[in-house]
């Protein structure tokens, strides 16, 4: 029997660290950090090295993020102040409300380390972001003192039409479906996930490494 015809893991693999190497080598060009890490763990402690014990820190809303096990590790290791807009407590259910969500966005901004995803990444290191209020992209341009931005490397394009093809076709979509399947609302939003987009194509040279990307060798996030 041929071998390899039923699993494709280890050539997807493959193919997903040398993109992420492309990637990477652009993103240091632009004056951006890059990382790769082959599974979501390596990724995890990658993420915990990044962020300095004491550093105030705050999130966008990301499955991503949900997926590695971020916030329960940071909350397990215990050296973060750490504001977290979109956390659902576990034992209550209580999900602040609007106003109260809208205030703590804002401090994020203020935040020493700010956490997120992207929704596209292209081959040349510029990084593509839609989102339904924007403040997530508004905290990726502006305001914290780094931010880290971790994605699947199912994420990566081939050049910005098709990283917004992408949020258009796939990311979107599915982002809406999200919120009104398993948050039992949408407030609206609809194709309003599609509100506010962002291209970052680099740092200035003296905000050397201000963003940190680290591109991971599984299928994650949206």
């Amino acid at each position: 029997m041929p071998m390899g015809d039923t699993d494709l893991s280890v050539e997807i693999k493959h193919f997903y660290e040398e993109r992420a190497k492309i990637c990477i080598e652009n993103l240091r060009e632009k004056y951006m950090d890059g990382h790769f890490c082959a599974t979501r763990e390596e990724a995890l402690a990658k993420l915990l090295e990044l962020i300095p014990d004491g550093a105030t820190l705050g999130r966008g809303d990301s499955v991503t993020l949900n997926q590695l096990g971020v916030f329960e590790a940071l909350q397990e290791r215990g050296t973060n102040e750490f504001t977290n807009p979109v956390r659902t407590d576990a034992k209550t259910g209580y999900n602040p409300p609007r106003e109260e969500r809208r205030a703590m966005q804002r401090k994020t901004l203020l935040s020493d380390v700010y956490l997120t995803s992207t929704n596209a990444i292209t081959l040349g290191g510029t990084i593509v972001s839609t989102d339904g209020s924007g403040n997530r992209v508004a905290a990726m341009m502006f305001g914290p003192k780094k931010v880290i931005i971790v994605a699947g490397c199912n994420k990566i394009c081939a050049d910005i039409d098709s990283a917004l093809a992408r949020i258009r076709d796939w990311a979107g979509p599915v982002n809406a479906l999200r919120h009104r399947l398993k948050h039992a609302k949408d407030e609206g939003l609809g194709w309003g996930v599609l509100r506010y987009t962002a291209i970052i194509d680099g740092n200035q040279p003296v905000e050397q490494g201000k963003i940190c990307v680290i591109l991971v060798g599984e299928q994650l996030g949206l």
